[in-house]
């Protein structure tokens, strides 16, 4: 027969296991990285839309195949070293820094509609940071070389939110927001999406760790179904995506 249990108090339990900065920069991070983030990322797929007419992705393995994918292949190649450049341009107010890496970043995109979406994308998140009240964001509502790696990386420097955890939010986000989309087009059911996102939880500490690694000559990648996929997106008859 189980025991009784003792009347006695139990012992308190320490919450202060991490220090309190540590955690609201955690809020903060789960805050910028929130599907609800004011933003509009809901309305991009990034060439994928294409990619499902087209038959490339057509199932849960071939959506995971693609998205993990571009996300290790492409994004931590690209946007995470871009995205530790300019954490390190707003920690020391280097304006000539950032707005050398805004623009890499901008020339980097292979489709008009991948560099529209990153800028309008961009300016919305500096819409939302001035009206929460981070002025350095306002300027750059109306600069062509906006970005979402630029105002993210003012957002994560201003609420001390690490490089790494930036890092690593930035690259779920962007995943999240991918199969979010392929749940609509493919389409996928709820839980294939919850396995994929789980795939992905295994990739993307690592595919951040090299991105932050990545030397300013070995930045970018070749993805050439992506850069098709996106610029034949552009006339496709019937969307959903605005890119």
């Amino acid at each position: 027969m189980r025991n009784r249990p003792s009347n006695r108090s139990p012992a308190p339990i320490n919450m202060d296991t991490e220090p309190r900065s540590r955690d609201g920069a955690l809020l903060r991070l789960l805050q910028l990285t929130s599907p609800t983030l004011p933003i509009g990322a809901f309305a991009y797929s990034q060439g994928l839309e294409y990619a499902v007419q087209a038959q490339w992705v057509h199932d849960e393995t071939s959506a995971r195949t693609w998205i993990i994918g571009v996300m290790r292949e492409g994004v931590a190649r690209l946007d995470v070293p871009m995205l530790a450049r300019l954490y390190r341009a707003w920690s020391v107010n280097d304006d000539e820094a950032l707005d050398y890496w805004s623009a890499y970043l901008r020339a980097s995109r292979e489709a008009a509609e991948l560099r529209e979406e990153d800028r309008q994308l961009g300016m919305a998140l500096a819409r939302l940071l001035r009206d929460l009240e981070i002025a350095e964001a306002a300027p750059w509502l109306t600069r062509p070389q906006a970005s979402l790696a630029t105002l993210f990386a003012l957002a994560a420097v201003r609420w001390d939110i690490s490089l790494r955890d930036a890092a690593n939010g930035y690259l779920w986000s962007w995943t999240e927001a991918q199969v979010a989309a392929a749940v609509k087009l493919v389409p996928l059911g709820q839980t294939a999406g919850q396995r994929i996102l789980s795939h992905a939880v295994l990739e993307i500490t690592a595919a951040a760790a090299a991105g932050l690694s990545v030397d300013d000559g070995e930045i970018g990648y070749a993805a050439p179904r992506l850069a098709i996929g996106s610029a034949l997106h552009e006339s496709q008859y019937s969307r959903l995506f605005r890119s």
